[in-house]
């Protein structure tokens, strides 16, 4: 129960954030809102500020500094004593869908010999909302139907 009391303000309050011009499109089509942020994630170095997986697991992440690469769609992770690199693609997902997530995937990837909180981040993200200096995703897994998020920040 305890779960519930921390996503649900969490998915409330994202829901009402995650309106915005790019993602309504008469056509499906969500290009625009791709490009917005792959253009965001490849202007700067983001910090995890949120990692929830079952239980709080931001401090994980803290020493960590990302950069996001969409030409090669590569992110690389400095910090906290290691340098590992992964992929990193924006894609529409053309769900048109009610859900609380806009219609576009943030796909994280990282095998070893990255280190395994790196690992963890792989997945295809749904995006919640974005603004210039945050992005906020979130994974509903089908097998258990726990419900992770994960918050970038952006460096200043």
């Amino acid at each position: 129960m305890k779960l519930g009391r921390l996503i649900l303000p969490f998915v409330a309050a994202f829901s009402v954030l995650s309106c915005s011009e790019s993602d309504d499109n008469s056509n499906g089509s969500n290009t625009q809102l791709v490009n917005e942020v792959k253009t965001l994630m490849a202007s700067g170095n983001w910090r995890v500020t949120n990692y929830f997986d079952d239980v709080n697991e931001t401090s994980n992440y803290q020493n960590f500094v990302f950069t996001f690469n969409t030409a090669s769609n590569s992110v690389s992770v400095t910090g906290g004593g290691i340098t590992a690199t992964g992929t990193f693609s924006v894609i529409s997902s053309d769900s048109n869908d009610d859900s609380i997530s806009l219609d576009a995937d943030f796909n994280l990837g990282f095998t070893a010999p990255a280190p395994a909180s790196l690992i963890e981040l792989t997945d295809d993200w749904d995006i919640v909302s974005y603004t210039s200096t945050e992005i906020n995703l979130i994974d509903i897994s089908g097998g258990n139907g726990g419900t992770d998020l994960l918050t970038f920040t952006k460096v200043e």
